[in-house]
């Protein structure tokens, strides 16, 4: 196996020629004022109150803590599909996944996300930006769709989600066709990832974050990290091994707060705090099948499910200067909105193809009067476009639908069991009923046919049967 630190030196011998390819670096003096760092951190399955300041979770979590203190807090935070691949392209790419059909969590080797849709390193990449994702990136696994052809100078880490491995618990015989590869800057380090290896994945990821930071503290940099946890199989290293007393999840949990921790003070040792944006959130809400082993929601349901528990994600952002320290919001915004946000921040060019997200800066920052340019976020489960919110939050419509609910949770990595629930057309109040208790369809009919309109016409245009 090859150390972290023979991978660090790989990483630093190859940095200068991965920079080269394609455009030049833009060189940033007086005349042309560097533009703000990116910094993404995003979690996989993470509960909405797994982290200080959003709950109290019973293990400490001081970094994001100390995150939120300069930043700000958004309660009302969305992803447009509660499964990894789709999440993840709707982040990087600002569009529907009813536009660019990533749908669900892609398999080993899948092409994955479609090249003519940019995604955020491309169009940073455009703009004379160092990019680079450490962590998981399931967007694709084929040489077209894999990090170092979609706009990442570096990379590192796993193709696909954890548990696609030969010890998945319920389905080992066939997630063991492939081996679970580790990647590094596109080449195979690891060719099929163990136990041994698994507790490592995220101070990897963090050392060349740190690294990598360190190396391009003088030009503009997006730095994305996509950590394989809290994901199940649930792993830490042995300096964090019992230290949460909360079992394995606190200690993972605790393993990812150190994380944080680490990149915010390479940030601030580099002098390039004030520069940077800082974006924390889960790719979706927690995979609660796996009781003991998953993370916590107050709201309905949860991952795999259009509900807010599965949907609604915790957010933090910080900038200093930019964004009032110690905040909190309620404006509702999704992850659709990012990339047209960081380009607007940025100065960058979008892509050529559709964008569906859209520029939410005023939100972001708390000005007054702000409203969203939405007028709607979708909701999908894989291949089923199940309902829509309103851009400002209030209500959420759900179209009829058949949902999993958990019936018995498992128990130290086992999964548990689900049944199969309907839901008829369905209007929530969601600020007067953010658990999703009380259809209010009859009360409000004129808001339930605006949204259903709404919804019909997203249908149609973007889950229209093909021919034959």
């Amino acid at each position: 196996m090859e150390t972290a630190h023979s991978r660090r030196a790989f990483l630093k011998a190859t940095a200068f020629s991965l920079a080269s390819v394609g455009l030049p670096r833009r060189v940033w003096g007086q005349t042309s004022p560097k533009p703000p760092n990116i910094v993404i951190i995003f979690l996989d399955d993470s509960g909405w109150a797994d982290f200080q300041p959003f709950a109290s979770p019973g293990y400490r979590t001081p970094n994001v803590a100390q995150l939120a203190k300069e930043g700000c807090c958004y309660n009302n935070f969305y992803v447009p599909q509660a499964v990894c691949s789709a999440s993840r392209s709707a982040l990087m790419t600002g569009c529907y996944p009813g536009r660019t059909k990533v749908f669900g969590a892609h398999p080993p080797r899948a092409r994955g996300l479609d090249p003519k849709f940019a995604t955020m390193g491309e169009v940073l990449k455009q703009r004379g930006y160092a990019t680079a994702v450490f962590g998981k990136w399931h967007l694709g696994d084929q040489p077209e769709t894999r990090p170092p052809a979609r706009g990442f100078d570096e990379s590192c880490g796993l193709m696909y989600s954890n548990d696609m491995w030969a010890f998945h618990p319920e389905n080992p015989d066939y997630w063991g066709q492939w081996p679970l590869q580790f990647w590094d800057n596109g080449k195979v380090t690891i060719e099929a990832v163990t136990n041994e290896h698994q507790p490592m994945l995220t101070t990897w990821y963090t050392e060349h974050a740190v690294d990598f930071i360190g190396r391009h503290k003088d030009e503009p940099f997006l730095l994305y990290v996509p950590h394989s946890m809290p994901h199940v199989p649930l792993f830490c290293s042995e300096k964090f091994k019992g230290k949460s007393g909360a079992g394995l999840y606190g200690d993972v949990m605790m393993e990812i707060d150190w994380s944080v921790g680490e990149i915010m003070k390479a940030l601030k040792t580099n002098g390039i705090e004030d520069n940077t944006l800082v974006l924390f959130s889960s790719d979706n809400g927690p995979w609660i099948s796996y009781g003991n082993h998953a993370g916590r929601t107050p709201f309905r349901e949860a991952k795999g499910t259009s509900f807010d528990g599965g949907t609604r994600s915790a957010c933090i952002i910080k900038y200093p200067g930019r964004i009032q320290a110690g905040t909190y919001s309620s404006k509702t915004f999704c992850s659709l909105d990012i990339l047209p946000t960081v380009a607007h921040l940025t100065g960058a060019k979008l892509p050529s193809n559709p964008v569906d997200g859209r520029n939410v800066w005023d939100l972001i920052v708390g000005k007054p009067n702000a409203a969203n340019p939405n007028a709607y976020y979708p909701f999908s489960t894989g291949r089923t476009f199940e309902g829509i919110i309103s851009g400002d939050g209030r209500w959420k419509l759900h179209l009829p639908h058949r949902y999993r609910t958990l019936v018995k949770p498992g128990n130290d990595g086992a999964a548990g069991k689900y049944r199969q629930e309907q839901i008829e057309l369905s209007l929530f109040d969601m600020a007067n009923d953010p658990l999703e208790t009380t259809n209010v369809l009859d009360r409000y009919p004129k808001v339930a046919r605006k949204l259903k309109e709404l919804a019909e016409q997203h249908k149609r245009t973007f889950y229209a049967k093909e021919p034959g």
